[in-house]
C-alpha cells in the first residue's frame, strides 16, 4: 500500500478548490470539507485521496440533483 500523498493549500487551486484558508477551515469544523495534517508549527496539508474523494462527492451530488430535478 503507497503512502499517502500529502498536498499543500496552494495545490488545492490546481484541484478547482480556491476556498480561502478561513472558508476552508469553517468547512473543516463542520467536517464538510476533510481535515488537514498538522506538518510542522504553522504548516498544513491535506491527505490528497480524501480531496479528491470529496470532489468526487461534489459531482455526484450535482448530478444526483439534476436526476431529481
Amino acid at each position: 500500500m503507497a503512502a499517502p500523498v500529502l498536498i499543500s493549500y496552494d495545490r488545492l487551486k490546481t484541484k478547482g478548490i480556491s476556498l480561502s484558508k478561513v472558508q476552508l477551515w469553517k468547512l473543516e469544523k463542520r467536517s464538510a470539507f476533510p481535515k488537514r495534517v498538522r506538518t510542522s508549527p504553522g504548516r498544513y496539508a491535506w491527505v490528497e485521496a480524501e480531496i479528491d474523494a470529496y470532489i468526487s462527492a461534489k459531482i455526484a451530488e450535482r448530478d444526483a440533483a439534476m436526476v431529481a430535478a
